[in-house]
């Protein structure tokens, strides 16, 4: 899908069309929070802190490889605050 088609649908919306694969929502379900999680960890315990963060994006990028879809935000960095909006979203079953 092109970028002008895009202008017309929401970052939701956009974010939504590039995370179909059952494994790649699997996989951003525990990923996105890790990495959420590691900012406010890696000033208690900075080992744990990066260890969070770093799998946390390598489980992102098992998602986009079952995906067969590069990650939203290589197009538009505000993608990584849509993913935590996604995952609020789907906590609390309103995705």
């Amino acid at each position: 899908m092109n970028e002008i088609s895009n202008q017309n649908k929401s970052f939701l919306d956009v974010y939504r069309e590039k995370h179909q694969h059952p494994m790649n929502r699997l996989l951003h379900t525990f990923g996105i929070p890790m990495i959420v999680i590691s900012l406010i960890v890696v000033f208690l315990n900075w080992k744990l802190g990066v260890g969070l963060f770093v799998f946390g994006w390598m489980l992102q990028f098992v998602g986009h490889i079952f995906e067969g879809k590069w990650p939203a935000f290589f197009s538009n960095p505000a993608y990584l605050f849509v993913g935590m909006q996604w995952w609020v979203k789907k906590l609390f079953k309103k995705t």
